[in-house]
């Protein structure tokens, strides 16, 4: 397997994980990175031990053959399709894009260009994901007819030094969370077929309570915090999906899919790790024993989700590899696309009060059973 030069444009806090966890991944060689503010760049390069550039220095170096975008959502589109226009494959953190227009404008680049797009989360190719993927393959459960989904919490603004963003349209719990549980959906039971939504902002302002320069200050709120929504797949299965930053406390759990023989839990799809239950007729969850996937192995540690997997940048891995095999990629446009065009379309639902039928469907990606997982690692 030949190995790519890889570079990264955008050196905030996602940077470091990419960065930390690269040499995990075969074919993956990160080289440089760059960032509007070169002191920002230098910084990270010098942490890491890699080059520092400007973004146009970057995007023209020869020995980069693919580029991760890491900036803020609303820049994700003209970033990516720079990157493409320079002649390099593109793979972006979630959303790639923020309306279908700039999604089918990044396609048609690349079906005249033959480079690829791919877009994060790849949580999806985690060790618990996947074996809750094989679980219903396996008809564990019968087949899905139903299912829950929620990501509940009250905001960024605790944690994060300048949340501002996170209220912007563009971003909201939908479109900054919901991609780890849309796209997980999709893996686990295909292409979905329309929605429909109730979306609030349930209040005006937000105060910033981390620590840092803007602890006090407010920032406004242009986007629902608040959605709660009906999707329903082509395989006939329907699965309501709440995303918020009003809830303080809840005991619902991350997601669970209900079969015609039984019910299986999957755990928060913003992780690669976790335990996956089922139960049958007769009722009562068992755990499923951990498969030994690479991606279930901890190697991380998290002050509230204490040790768990973080194999961010999988999706890249497998990205480099399928261009050298030339195959498809897990973590492909389609995918991510799709997965744009349902959370937009809640949003849409939101606003009209009207059902949102989809113009856009894809393949599940195919599954990461352990073997390929290991294929991917040096």
């Amino acid at each position: 397997m030949s190995t790519l030069g890889v570079g990264i444009i955008g050196c905030g806090n996602i940077s470091a994980a990419y960065l930390r966890l690269g040499p995990l991944f075969r074919g993956v060689e990160i080289r440089a990175v760059a960032d509007i503010s070169m002191e920002a760049a230098q910084a990270r390069a010098a942490e890491f031990g890699v080059r520092a550039h400007s973004v146009d220095d970057l995007l023209a170096t020869r020995d980069i053959d693919v580029v991760v975008n890491l900036t803020i959502p609303e820049a994700h589109y003209g970033v990516t399709k720079r990157i493409l226009q320079a002649g390099k494959h593109a793979y972006s953190e979630k959303p790639f894009v923020l309306t279908l227009a700039e999604g089918e404008d990044l396609r048609a680049i690349c079906a005249a260009t033959g480079l690829r797009v791919g877009s994060a989360p790849d949580t999806f190719l985690g060790g618990a994901h996947q074996l809750a993927r094989a679980a219903i393959d396996e008809g564990r459960v019968g087949r899905i007819v139903a299912g829950s989904a929620a990501v509940l919490n009250h905001g960024m603004e605790h944690w994060h030094p300048n949340p501002t963003f996170f209220y912007q349209p563009g971003a909201g719990p939908m479109l900054d969370l919901g991609p780890y549980y849309v796209t997980n959906l999709i893996q686990l039971l295909g292409p979905v077929t329309r929605v429909g939504a109730l979306a609030t902002a349930s209040f005006p302002e937000r105060t910033v309570s981390a620590e840092g320069p803007m602890t006090g200050k407010t920032v406004p709120v242009n986007t629902p915090t608040n959605i709660h929504a009906l999707l329903e797949f082509a395989s006939g299965a329907t699965v309501n999906l709440s995303t918020s930053w009003d809830v303080w406390a809840h005991k619902r759990v991350n997601m669970e899919l209900y079969g015609t023989e039984g019910s299986i839990t999957v755990p928060d799809p913003n992780m690669f790790s976790g335990t996956v239950r089922v139960a049958g007729r007769e009722g009562g969850f068992r755990a499923l024993r951990a498969t030994k996937h690479p991606f279930y192995v901890h190697n991380a540690t998290h002050p509230k989700a204490g040790p768990h997997a973080n194999y961010r940048g999988a999706g890249l891995a497998d990205m480099v590899q399928a261009i050298g095999e030339g195959r498809p990629h897990r973590c492909s446009l389609e995918l991510a696309l799709h997965a744009v065009e349902v959370m937009t379309a809640c949003l849409k639902s939101g606003e009209t009060g009207q059902f949102v039928t989809l113009t856009t469907t894809c393949d599940r990606p195919a599954a990461l059973p352990p073997d390929a997982a290991r294929a991917l690692m040096k």
